[in-house]
């Protein structure tokens, strides 16, 4: 069994207090986890700053370079891990032993960082907007127009309270590094494969260690690093992200409630779209905040809900190990059975119905962990409660509502894919504010492009624009 140390400023730290992570299905010990406190958070962060002199010596494209190497040690390599060591099968098999993801996908999320890392030059760049990143190190410069701009750090370090649920969210915290801030990460509790994989890789390939702190803990810990960084990400429900709503300290991703739009124009011809609504909802277990939760459409949409719940509904638990499985395991013990329990309250609702009902239980008990199984909900009006909600496995409704009122109705949306060609609407979409991604088209919600910023851009939240002069004879040494 791994013991796997705090990271304290690249030091190995092991603590006397221990978390054993488990096998979701056995039972089995996978790894002995130490636990860092809010005192030693607090305490070391007060050193953050030498974090980013470290990493100011380094120039970003060296940085840039250096992650590329990163990406195939991450993603081919045999790294260090605790005491022990880690092949990328074993990072598979390892991760959804305790997340409850099928291996293939946990295979794929590797695929997904790694090609992050390896394109890291060209993100940064259309993040940034072409600005040349020595202009980030030295917090001046001359911009291609000619013009003296200024970009200083908020903060030295990025913090991140990640989750255990969906391993992809990792690919918001990879530009810190070429950015020349450090890493301070509390591991999710049954996810701390990727960030552990992740900074070996990084050190493996040249970054210096002295700039990573890795603090799995409990709530205490999360609480320290948010309250001692002063950028950083959190990760969780509806309740955090209104917890933090306002602060600019603290970037905090939550519920997605991402939706597909079928316009007027294009609606009769919903049969179109029937793969790219099903892959929308359905893959990577529907455990990320761009899956689609909700389908609109002012007609047709009991016969979309019922081809969506033919094509979905069937789909059976499978093993982890199996190839074909396409669903995760909840790992927490009666979290599976409380969520379909406020799913069932809201089914009891005039205008609401589970099509997927016909093809089994949803709710699958294991002795040691739980599934449920795909379900699609038909909304008759976007008042249903049903149609508010999103869950972490593959749920979506599928709601009848007016064209005209549906940016009214839908609410906050990270991704919203419009499928129309009607250009009143695309203005009314393109002008939503409400609205984070916006796919103009047959883009299924789940289908990313790297180069754009995901739910605000990390540029922006990390860096403050501000005027800056020099005078003449130091502009032209600029």
């Amino acid at each position: 069994m791994l013991k796997i140390p705090v990271l304290r400023w690249g030091k190995p730290y092991d603590s006397l207090e221990l978390d054993q992570v488990v096998h979701f299905r056995t039972g089995e010990p996978i790894a002995q986890v130490s636990q860092a406190n809010g005192g030693i958070i607090q305490r070391d962060l007060r050193k953050a700053s030498l974090a980013r002199d470290i990493l100011r010596e380094i120039p970003c494209s060296e940085l840039i370079e250096r992650l590329g190497r990163a990406a195939d040690l991450y993603e081919k390599g045999t790294l260090p891990l605790g005491d022990g060591s880690q092949s990328p099968d074993e990072f598979a098999h390892q991760q959804s032993a305790t997340t409850g993801l099928p291996e293939h996908m946990c295979r794929a999320n590797m695929s997904k960082n790694s090609f992050v890392l390896k394109n890291m030059k060209q993100i940064l760049d259309c993040l940034t907007r072409g600005l040349d990143l020595d202009i980030l190190t030295r917090g001046y410069g001359v911009e291609h127009r000619g013009v003296v701009v200024s970009y200083q750090a908020q903060s030295p370090v990025l913090g991140a309270v990640l989750p255990s649920n969906s391993p992809g969210v990792h690919t918001l915290w990879l530009p810190a590094i070429p950015l020349q801030l450090g890493l301070v990460l509390k591991p999710g509790p049954q996810e701390p494969w990727t960030p552990y994989r992740m900074v070996s890789a990084f050190i493996e390939a040249g970054v210096p260690a002295e700039v990573f702190a890795l603090y799995p803990g409990g709530p205490e810990a999360g609480a320290a690093l948010l309250s001692a960084c002063d950028r950083a990400m959190i990760f969780g429900g509806s309740a955090t992200v209104e917890q933090y709503k306002g602060n600019p300290k603290v970037q905090a991703h939550g519920p997605g409630f991402s939706k597909i739009l079928l316009g007027d124009d294009v609606v009769d011809h919903w049969e179109d779209y029937l793969d790219l609504m099903a892959e929308s909802i359905y893959i990577n277990s529907g455990r990320g905040c761009i899956n689609c939760s909700g389908v609109w459409a002012s007609r047709h949409t009991r016969e979309i809900a019922q081809a969506l719940a033919e094509r979905l509904g069937p789909i059976e638990v499978k093993p982890p190990e199996d190839p074909q499985a396409g669903l995760a395991a909840f790992t927490v013990p009666g979290m599976a059975k409380a969520v379909w329990g406020m799913i069932e309250a809201d089914l009891k609702e005039n205008g609401v119905t589970d099509l997927t009902s016909a093809y089994g239980p949803r709710l699958v008990e294991l002795e040691r962990c739980a599934y449920l199984r795909p379900t699609i909900v038909h909304c008759q009006s976007p008042e249903n409660q049903v149609a508010k909600k999103e869950y972490m496995f593959p749920f979506s409704t599928v709601v009848e509502c007016p064209q005209e009122q549906m940016l009214a109705k839908i609410g906050p949306t990270l991704v919203c894919t419009g499928i129309t060609e009607d250009p009143n609407l695309i203005r009314q979409l393109t002008d939503a504010v409400h609205v984070d991604r916006l796919n103009i088209g047959p883009i299924p919600t789940t289908r990313l492009n790297w180069l754009q910023p995901h739910e605000g851009n990390i540029i922006d939240f990390l860096f403050r624009s501000r005027a800056y002069q020099l005078p003449a004879e130091k502009l032209a040494a600029v």
